[in-house]
């Protein structure tokens, strides 16, 4: 069997993120007029508790990416904000889980040796760690712009004590994602509902 290369490891996470993000996508639009006419008020009101919303999006982001930021761009477009305040949100997004992700790397790089982090490994890590010393930065990159649990990649990079700045240098897929991602979020329902 032909081992797998980094490349090819990348195309094929990447697609695997692609087809996610389509049945996601596809799901929002087919249900964005049920959700409009049955949910707007409780929309309305998360999205104007920006405490609420940064902060459970925060938590998520540090505990491996419970909900998809594809969610939370979704709840704006829901509420109708405007292009720039959509634009001004999705880069808060963007700020905060790159953010978590470096915080992700200082956990893995300090806290390896605690009780804590050893169970956070056996339980979540340690199915990555093979494709870690397989892959190196490819898996951050993986991580950044696939559904594969960006946090995770980062406590994993650090507890191995992946060099830092390189860390950061494939970390900055995750801006790439979250802007392709938050376009197609924005564009992609106005095509098809017209």
């Amino acid at each position: 069997m032909k081992e797998e290369t980094k490349e090819s490891f990348l195309l094929k996470n990447l697609l695997r993120g692609l087809l996610w993000f389509a049945v996601i996508i596809t799901i929002f639009i087919l249900a964005e007029g049920y959700i409009q006419d049955n949910f707007q008020e409780h929309i309305g009101a998360f999205a104007a508790n920006s405490f609420l919303l940064y902060g459970s999006y925060t938590l998520s982001e540090i505990v491996f990416g419970l909900l998809p930021p594809e969610l939370f761009m979704m709840v704006w477009i829901l509420d109708n904000v405007s292009i720039s305040q959509y634009v001004m949100n999705l880069t808060w997004l963007t700020l905060i889980s790159y953010a978590a992700g470096v915080l992700g790397y200082f956990i893995g790089y300090y806290f390896t040796k605690t009780p804590l982090f050893n169970k956070i490994y056996e339980r979540y890590l340690k199915p990555y760690e093979g494709y870690l010393k397989k892959y190196g930065g490819f898996l951050v990159v993986v991580g950044a712009i696939t559904p594969v649990p960006y946090s995770a990649t980062c406590m994993l990079a650090g507890s191995v004590h992946y060099p830092f700045k390189t860390f950061l240098l494939f970390s900055i897929t995750r801006i790439i994602r979250f802007s392709i991602y938050g376009w197609m979020v924005w564009s992609f329902p106005n095509w098809f509902n017209g």
